[in-house]
């Protein structure tokens, strides 16, 4: 059981938490009408089928779901992976290899929870994560009883950790690693030679790797590789292997808390008994539309567009201050402000916007820095037509603080 002294680290280290009590006496100014920009919570609808397939479906809400859910949302998620990462026909099995989930938070949480062992070699085990890092990470290290190892993600490696600086002791009581990509908050998409590396890694050191993978279909240009790319390059096999794939962002359906995890079978029926003793299995309404969500693109496409959109008139509205702000994948602007927390009470107070400062998505290093310090998130998920004004907002109050800061803009 979790203790109360390890709640109430989580509580305190939690980033929605801490930007509440950051903004609790400021009042939102400049006569505006609020914009939360701090949470990844796409504003889109989501495609009109899903509200009829719920209500056609409604005579199955007094039905309780099985955790593995059915096979015709098994055979859909078969079908989407295959064709999205070029799987041959018979490398994911439906009925061992995929899972439903209650939206992958959830399920990035309770992966440490079923791989994570009490000891390693004897000692405390260790769960890797890139710094900054999604929160849950964090807390499912807690959780489980793991040391947390915070791997540096930072502009001069592209935002990504370097597998090389992992110290050989810490590798030998890894059990878990969690990777991101596109990554939350920097929006870098790792290459498949990365990720086979990771893989190999994962493997040759016999830890679980959990590829977080919930952005990979909102991007700029190319479509991100994934992690089951690299596993079908090693012949196939899927030991070790975890990836995590999410609704709420591609088919703007944070609500319905769908998504799916597909991988090593030993660990899928882990996963699966964790949800038989504890935590949520998928209603079937929301299975339906789940399943009609992984076999429709068009909605996607439409989605991926209107981000392309924001990003456009984000790169026209504030480059000429920082620069490229772009990212390549997901839809969080990454912006080095020099000071994340005073530009974010700034927003609210001038411009009634909210962001999340970077320094709460990241733990300092032994010498004390905070990789995430400089930064804020800024997360586009309005429509364009609001996110223009918005954004025209954002720039003119960052563009005063880094003036009384005395911070060089672009191209000066």
């Amino acid at each position: 059981m979790m203790g109360l002294d390890r709640l109430e680290s989580l509580m305190k280290f939690h980033p929605f938490t801490r930007l509440n009590k950051l903004l609790e006496n400021v009042t939102p100014g400049g006569g505006n009408t609020p914009f939360l920009l701090s949470v990844g919570e796409p504003q889109f609808a989501p495609p009109g089928f899903v509200a009829e397939i719920i209500a056609a479906e409604a005579g199955t809400w007094g039905k309780y779901p099985q955790a593995n859910g059915n096979d015709a949302f098994r055979q859909a998620v078969k079908d989407w992976t295959d064709r999205r990462y070029g799987l041959p026909a018979g490398m994911l099995q439906t009925d061992q290899h995929i899972l439903p989930v209650a939206g992958t938070r959830e399920a990035l949480f309770h992966i440490a929870l079923s791989a994570v062992p009490e000891y390693t070699g004897g000692e405390r085990p260790v769960v890797l994560m890139p710094n900054p890092f999604y929160h849950v990470y964090a807390g499912a290290a807690a959780a489980a009883g793991a040391e947390p190892y915070f791997l540096p993600a930072r502009a001069e490696t592209n935002f990504l950790p370097v597998i090389a600086d992992i110290p050989p002791a810490i590798l030998k009581r890894t059990a878990l690693a969690y990777l991101c990509s596109p990554a939350n908050p920097q929006g870098t998409v790792a290459d498949l030679a990365y990720l086979k590396a990771w893989l190999d890694l994962a493997r040759r050191h016999d830890f679980v790797l959990a590829s977080d993978e919930c952005y990979a279909e909102i991007y700029l240009d190319a479509p991100p590789p994934g992690t089951l790319s690299a596993a079908r390059d090693f012949g196939g096999s899927l030991d070790r292997l975890l990836v995590f794939h999410s609704l709420s962002k591609r088919s703007s359906g944070a609500g319905l808390r769908s998504g799916f995890v597909a991988g090593d079978a030993a660990l899928i029926r882990r996963q699966a008994q964790l949800v038989n003793f504890g935590g949520v299995a998928q209603p079937y309404p929301i299975l339906a539309a789940a399943t009609a969500l992984w076999r429709d693109e068009d909605h996607v496409v439409a989605n991926r567009s209107r981000y392309q959109h924001n990003f456009a008139l984000a790169q026209e509205i504030l480059g000429p201050l920082f620069g490229e702000v772009r990212s390549a994948g997901g839809f969080f602007l990454w912006l080095d402000v020099g000071d994340g927390e005073k530009a974010a009470v700034e927003l609210w107070r001038r411009a009634a916007i909210k962001v999340l400062p970077g320094g709460y998505m990241a733990r300092p290093d032994a010498a004390g820095d905070n990789p995430g310090q400089r930064y804020i998130r800024v997360a586009l998920v309005y429509e364009p037509a609001d996110m223009e004004p918005v954004l025209k907002r954002l720039a003119a109050v960052l563009a005063d603080l880094l003036a009384e800061s005395g911070h060089r803009q672009a191209g000066e």
